[in-house]
């Protein structure tokens, strides 16, 4: 998307995590450099957003790369993925089922909507735990379950983290891995019926962000798995930007459903 006088961008937001999405073309055939991805994420000098998602149609499937605001490349991104769904769901009619390339694999996604806002579903494919995560901080050691959804998350549930603690410990905990780790701290506030899990989340390369749709796929297989959540049954995770419906099924495999909305088109101009 662009034209002689700048590079065309849409501003896309699911549950307050927000994305710059740019395409790659002839006359823009490489995501932007670290410097460049700061700038534009830069929420004073900058159009301001969490990254940066590049939309990529030249092979058989659209591709999305990610930028998170600091300049580095996650492997994945869940409400990026949704964004990027329902993006390009826009530009071709919807309702859309479509396959997008990550760097975490292809994932089957879908899309259904109008104007500005829709709702996306996706496949995210099998998740994994990787193991328990023990780190002292200040003093005190802090366990954690270590969970794989094409990107690695730190999950807790242990009790009474306030934002104090949160903002203390999670820098610590994210780094505390080699090429660090995302830090998701819950609390179970409905075990029977439908359950709800309230999720505080602590992006790499972000810091504190209102929503993290894989740190939610992480969190839900956490607490099927060490909480009695049962397997199978939708979860309602509660993140500060809202609540994504998640499934976790009995083979660990994950379904992801949630809004993603068009917030404004614009141009880049200039370096």
């Amino acid at each position: 998307m662009t034209n002689r006088r700048g590079i065309e961008f849409e501003k896309w937001e699911g549950l307050g995590n927000d994305f710059i999405i740019v395409e790659l073309n002839e006359q823009l055939p490489q995501p932007f450099d670290p410097e460049r991805t700061r700038h534009l994420c830069d929420r004073h000098r900058g159009i301001g957003a969490d990254g940066i998602l590049f939309i990529d149609r030249s092979g058989p499937v659209p591709r999305m790369i990610v930028a998170n605001a600091d300049g580095s490349r996650p492997e994945m991104c869940g409400n990026g993925l949704r964004c990027a769904a329902a993006f390009i769901a826009s530009t071709l009619g919807t309702p859309r089922e479509l396959v997008i390339a990550t760097d975490a694999g292809n994932k089957q996604c879908a899309a259904h909507g109008s104007h500005n806002l829709f709702t996306a579903t996706i496949d995210m494919g099998t998740a994994h735990s990787t193991g328990p995560l023990e780190v002292l901080v200040a003093g005190k050691m802090h366990t954690f379950t270590t969970i794989n959804v094409g990107n690695p998350h730190a999950v807790t549930f242990e009790p009474a983290y306030c934002d104090s603690d949160v903002d203390r410990i999670a820098p610590a905990i994210a780094t505390s891995i080699p090429g660090g780790t995302n830090v998701e701290f819950c609390r179970i506030s409905q075990h029977d019926a439908r359950p709800r899990i309230d999720v505080v989340v602590w992006e790499r390369g972000v810091g504190r962000t209102l929503a993290c749709g894989t740190g939610a796929c992480a969190v839900a297989l956490a607490a099927c798995e060490t909480q009695g959540i049962p397997f199978g049954s939708p979860i309602d995770v509660a993140l500060p930007g809202g609540i994504l419906e998640i499934t976790v099924d009995a083979t660990r495999n994950i379904r992801m459903e949630g809004p993603a909305r068009r917030v404004f088109r614009g141009e880049v101009i200039g370096p």
